[in-house]
This record gives structure tokens, C-alpha cells and sequence, in this order.
């Protein structure tokens, strides 16, 4: 086999190729560029593309002007034909060993592997499942709590400590949520400072992250009253604002960020809800709510600096954690005194990771300061997330490092009142059935 450079210009693409390579030029550029080009164009005769129209197409969109050839003279036009229906064809018959591929990409370090298309494998692959999504089929999520035989059918999800979004029944709600066309990730240019999860082939594993919606329906009929009012003073997405609106409550949420709150009630508009957002700093609530007003709060806060969101400075964000601190507790405490008595204040929180690899112990700091600001801590949650690409950083990251991979988040939930209360207050039975016509309808 000899290979020669050749012009690019040289080259002529087969003209009724019938495979589409839009979707991959990108990542084989960023695979020329960085190992570079290691397998040449096989062309015929006549220099028409038999086998490398993509690396074709990518090196055109590098500006490359030469690129290594092979000449197949000796294939007549059936064998070229043949020949490049075959080799698409044979990419396709390959599978990957799930054991050999953990243990190859959880050694690259360096290399961002989402550049190359690793970003499009479904990792749900890679992960043991504990239950089967398919016995919960009943798309509108109708079920019948009288008829119940599980904790899941008769209050979303089991009340204990530990919620399992890997669970079938976890995954349906979700998914129905998402199906209804919700976008929360729109608006948001989020990224990771710690680690770029990207390189280890998770889409969208850079930052940007999507609220769980199932955890939104499921904590407001758990810590809500019958059509209640919700504030939440870091808004972020149009997920809270929109599945509260849709399940009957009313959702007041301020975001910091204009393009945010511009994509919540575009996204909110289209599903004809109307969830209410205030474009403006959290500590200015007043303005817009009175003390005591609000049925519940909840809320998901920046964990610090994991996920960087503007470069506003009065982004808690990007502070320094000291002044993290301070004005995460600020907003807090005003949050609080929006909550009427005897209701429920339920955030969603993750410790990180300070620069010297310790954890700063950001869940003591927020329990402090609801207890400071007079309420209880009464629920203390474990929402366990799908394992993703978790498994294959873990071995890499604790031969190293000996750090085990954060798999899960914290949901504290706060009563301010008199805990006697409770029974009056809240209704005995959970009703987590009506996902109704409404929804339907929209």
C-alpha cells in the first residue's frame, strides 16, 4: 500500500454516497487535530472517494491542503462500489466490551474524549438498573393509590431517606416530565471548575445541568399544602416554575441572570403555564414578596464555585467562598421570613470540594443558617443520581488522589413552626395521582 500527499483539491467526493456523515465531521476534525491524520483516503482511479468521505470533509474544514491518499487502482468499479457500502456498513457491526472500555477511558486524562463523539453513547449501558422502567408504563402517571401495592405508586416515591433516581418508577416520572417538552438547560452557559467531565464522554457533563422534575413533583406534594404558593430564591431553570404551575401551585422564583429568566417563560409560554419570574438579586425579595406569604419554599442553590454561571458580580458563584458564605446566608435568612408558619422549606445541596481537595462542609454552614433564622431541621434526604460516567472516573480518581466520586446530592428539609402542627396542616394521604387533564391538555 503506498500512500501519497495529495491536494485536497485533487480529491472529488463520491456523488451518491448514501452514507451521511454531517453529524461526525466535527469530531474526526478534532481527532486529525489532535493525534493527526493517521488514516489516509482510499480513492479510485479516476481520484473519486471509495473509503473517507468524513476525514475528507473534516480536513476541508481544517483548511488542510494536502492530505495522505491511497490510490486503489487495482479495484474495478463493483469492487469500489462494493468496497464503500461495505466499510460503513462493518463500522456498524462493532460493539463495545463494557469492561475493557471502563477500564481504557478511565486512564485518559488529558484528552477531552467528548470532542470525538463519546458524548453520544448511552452510558445507562454502563449501569446496573434495580428496577425495570418498563413496569411503569402509564405515560400520564395516573396511578391509583387505593390499588397501590408500593410505597413508589402511593407517594411517587417510598418516604425514606434515600431517593433513587435510578429506580423504574423514578426514570417514568421523569421522563414524562421531560417529554412535555420543559428545557431548562436553555439560558444557561454553566460550567465545572473542579473537572472537565466532559473528557470522560458524558454529554453535557461540562456544566450545564438540568433540575430533576420527578424531584419537584414529588417534594411539593410531600411539603406543600393543596395548591400552594412556592418561592424559590435561586431560581435558575424553568423546571421548578413550570412543573409547580402545572400541578396546581403557584410559583414565584427571582433569577440573577436576564437570558435565564428570557428562556424560562419562553419555555413556560409554550407549555401555557405561567409561572412568575423576577429578574434580580435574591437579597431584594422584599420588593417583591411580603414576610410570611409563601406556603413553602425550595430552592437549589450554587454549590459554591462547582458550577460557574455569569460573571455578574453579584453571582454568589463566582465569589470567593467567604463571600459565598456571607451572602448565601443573607439570602437565606430573607427567604426564610417569606415563609409563613408551620410550612415546609426544602433546599437541594451538595458539598464541594475547596482548592486543597477537602471538603468545605457547605451542609453544616446551610443547616446553621436555617436553625439561626429559627427553624427546624426535619428531614434529612439522600437523592442518589444515575451513575453515569461516575464509574469510569472512580478508579482513575482514587488511585490517585484516594477521592471517591460524589454520586448523589442532599434535600434538607426545614419546618418553621410548631412541629405539633404538622398533622393539622398537612393532609394524611399524599395525593400523587393527579397529573390530570390539565397537563394532558397542554
Amino acid at each position: 500500500m503506498e500512500v501519497k500527499e495529495m491536494a485536497i483539491g485533487k480529491i472529488i467526493p463520491y456523488h451518491n454516497n448514501p452514507r451521511k456523515n454531517e453529524d461526525a465531521i466535527d469530531a474526526v476534525a478534532a481527532s486529525i487535530e489532535e493525534f493527526g491524520f493517521q488514516q489516509p483516503i482510499v480513492v479510485d482511479k479516476d481520484m473519486v472517494i471509495i473509503v473517507g468521505h468524513t476525514r475528507y470533509a473534516a480536513a476541508k474544514e481544517l483548511g488542510l491542503t494536502k492530505v495522505p491518499v491511497v490510490v486503489a487502482k487495482d479495484l474495478s468499479e463493483e469492487q469500489a462500489r462494493a468496497y464503500r457500502l461495505a466499510d460503513n456498513k462493518t463500522n456498524e457491526l462493532a460493539k463495545w466490551d463494557e469492561k475493557l472500555f471502563a477500564e481504557e477511558i478511565s486512564g485518559i486524562e488529558d484528552i477531552d474524549m467528548s470532542l470525538f463523539g463519546f458524548g453520544s453513547i448511552d452510558w445507562d449501558e454502563f449501569e446496573e438498573k434495580d428496577d425495570n422502567e418498563e413496569d411503569y408504563h402509564d405515560d400520564s402517571l395516573n396511578y391509583d393509590p387505593e390499588n397501590a401495592k408500593k410505597l413508589s405508586d402511593m407517594f411517587g416515591a417510598p418516604p425514606v431517606s434515600v431517593l433513587d433516581t435510578k429506580q423504574g418508577y423514578w426514570q417514568c416520572r421523569k421522563r414524562f416530565w421531560v417529554d412535555l417538552g420543559i428545557e431548562s438547560e436553555v439560558g444557561r452557559k454553566a460550567y465545572c471548575l473542579p473537572q472537565n467531565l466532559g473528557k470522560y464522554g458524558r454529554a453535557g457533563a461540562t456544566g450545564v445541568s438540568m433540575f430533576d422534575p420527578a424531584l419537584c413533583e414529588i417534594m411539593y406534594k410531600w411539603f406543600n399544602i393543596e395548591n400552594g404558593s412556592i418561592y424559590d430564591c435561586f431560581a435558575g431553570g424553568s423546571v421548578r416554575g413550570i412543573v409547580a404551575e402545572m400541578l396546581g401551585y403557584k410559583y414565584t422564583g427571582i433569577e440573577l441572570r436576564s437570558e435565564q429568566v428570557k428562556a424560562n417563560k419562553s419555555n413556560a409560554k409554550k407549555l401555557k403555564v405561567n409561572p412568575t419570574w423576577y429578574c434580580d438579586d435574591s437579597l431584594n425579595a422584599d420588593k417583591y414578596l411580603e414576610d410570611e406569604s409563601v406556603d413553602m419554599c425550595f430552592t437549589c442553590p450554587p454549590y459554591a464555585d462547582l458550577e460557574v454561571y455569569s460573571d455578574l458580580p453579584n453571582d454568589i458563584s463566582n465569589m470567593d467562598y467567604n463571600d459565598f458564605l456571607e451572602t448565601y446566608s443573607k439570602i437565606l435568612s430573607i427567604a426564610c421570613k417569606k415563609l409563613k408558619q408551620d410550612r415546609f422549606f426544602v433546599i437541594v445541596i451538595g458539598d464541594v470540594r475547596g482548592k486543597t481537595g477537602a471538603y468545605r462542609d457547605l451542609l453544616s454552614s446551610t443547616k446553621k443558617i436555617f436553625i439561626d433564622n429559627g427553624l427546624s431541621l426535619y428531614n434529612e434526604l439522600i437523592l442518589l443520581e444515575s451513575l453515569g460516567c461516575a464509574c469510569l472516573r472512580a478508579g482513575h480518581f482514587f488511585r490517585s488522589t484516594r477521592k471517591v466520586v460524589k454520586v448523589h446530592q442532599n434535600v434538607l428539609v426545614f419546618y418553621k413552626g410548631d412541629i405539633n402542627n404538622i398533622k393539622t396542616n398537612y393532609k394524611e394521604e399524599v395525593d400523587i395521582t393527579e397529573l390530570d387533564d390539565d397537563i394532558d391538555s397542554n
